[in-house]
């Protein structure tokens, strides 16, 4: 199996891991070692024992080199060109191809199945929602690749409604292709010695319960949204906690939202590291996450495995399969008044958290690396024994 990805970062380390035990360690990976973190890249190494391929050197034939994290607007044609994918891909002798999104140097496996029949399946994140903005070439593209594909593994029911329709065949469509260290996250969270929660919470000044974001701070995810909500329902309240974890362009104006608004609940801790995300889960009694869009926001299924119910808006992608009444509230972050009711109703809730907490674990250990490179796997063997 040849994994063409251009970019990857930590959660996707599970997944390779697990799938090169399935496929007898005959796994590469092929990326663009200029995007691709210098951790990750020593990580994939150890774990593909040098079939780890970070290539150099990507060519912009249209198109900004970057798009602002922010921008929620699609309509922008990128097309990357990687100098030497093909024949890198074609020295590791795949008997299957898999790649990641319509634009991420997908162009070498379509072009290599066209010409040599080798099979391919693609990994998709988008949904509707995400994908609204997008320029008619775009889905005109879409639409002419996707007849050229053998199967395409969808993130979730709302990314198999978009792929539908651009009129894919459902039988070639199966959902689970994302998925967050669920296993690490858990152990790592139960680990935490209560002492350290306590200096924690007190070098953060953290009073009461605790209601945890962990994010970009760009407008994009909301944030803005949820100080306002904060602002009309629980300012005043001295036994419930804020905390907001990263870093961005917006977190000087959310900061000074909240000395403006005399808000004295609200924490910003910065930016942290990935490894240490378990620690600000453990010492925290809800997870809530107003993105205004976001394919399948890998923090949830971290959060939910660490026994934290979710707060998640309806523009995140992967509320249908994980969250439920039983571990979490849906909700429009783009409606005050309904963000407002969702807060004061997780506030009523509060008797509940521990059991949905516990309900989270349980819903996302379906989504675990375990299970989705066991579907990810038997598609692989499917194609190839069908050949």
């Amino acid at each position: 199996i040849t994994w063409v990805t251009r970019s990857f970062l930590d959660y996707r380390l599970p997944i390779y891991e697990k799938l090169n035990q399935l496929c007898g360690d005959q796994l590469s990976v092929i990326f663009f070692s200029e995007v691709v973190p210098e951790r990750c890249q020593k990580r994939l190494g150890s774990i593909l024992n040098g079939r780890s391929i970070g290539l150099t050197g990507e060519l912009r034939l249209t198109g900004r080199k970057m798009q602002q994290v922010s921008s929620v607007a699609k309509g922008n044609v990128r097309i990357p060109f990687q100098p030497g994918l093909i024949k890198t891909i074609l020295k590791t002798a795949p008997d299957i191809i898999i790649s990641d999104g319509f634009f991420q140097w997908t162009y070498g496996p379509l072009l290599l199945r066209a010409f040599f029949g080798i099979p391919h399946i693609m990994c998709y994140e988008g949904t509707e929602h995400t994908e609204r903005n997008v320029g008619k070439l775009r889905v005109w593209y879409r639409k002419l690749a996707s007849r050229a594909m053998d199967h395409i593994v969808c993130n979730g029911i709302l990314s198999k409604k978009y792929v539908e329709g651009l009129g894919f065949p459902k039988e070639k469509i199966s959902l689970g292709n994302m998925a967050a260290d669920t296993e690490g996250f858990e152990k790592k969270s139960t680990t935490i010695s209560r002492e350290k929660k306590v200096q924690l919470r007190h070098h953060l000044g953290i009073r009461g319960k605790t209601i945890l974001f962990i994010g970009r701070l760009v407008p994009l995810k909301g944030v803005d949204k949820l100080l306002e909500a904060w602002n009309k329902t629980f300012k005043t309240n001295t036994e419930l906690t804020l905390l907001i974890v990263g870093d961005g362009p917006q977190k000087k104006d959310l900061i000074n939202y909240c000395i403006m608004q005399e808000i004295d609940n609200v924490r910003f801790t910065g930016a942290i590291s990935h490894d240490s995300l378990p620690n600000y889960f453990a010492i925290s009694d809800v997870f809530i996450i107003p993105t205004l869009q976001d394919n399948w926001s890998l923090v949830v299924p971290e959060a939910m495995s660490c026994k934290l119910p979710v707060i998640c808006s309806k523009y995140n992608g992967c509320w249908p399969e994980l969250v439920t009444q039983d571990n979490g509230w849906v909700f429009d972050p783009l409606s005050k008044e309904n963000f407002i009711q969702t807060l004061n109703q997780v506030l009523q809730d509060s008797n509940r958290w521990e059991n949905m907490g516990n309900t989270s674990l349980e819903i996302v250990q379906g989504f675990a690396p375990k299970k989705i490179v066991e579907g990810l796997y038997a598609n692989c063997r499917c194609l190839v024994d069908n050949l």
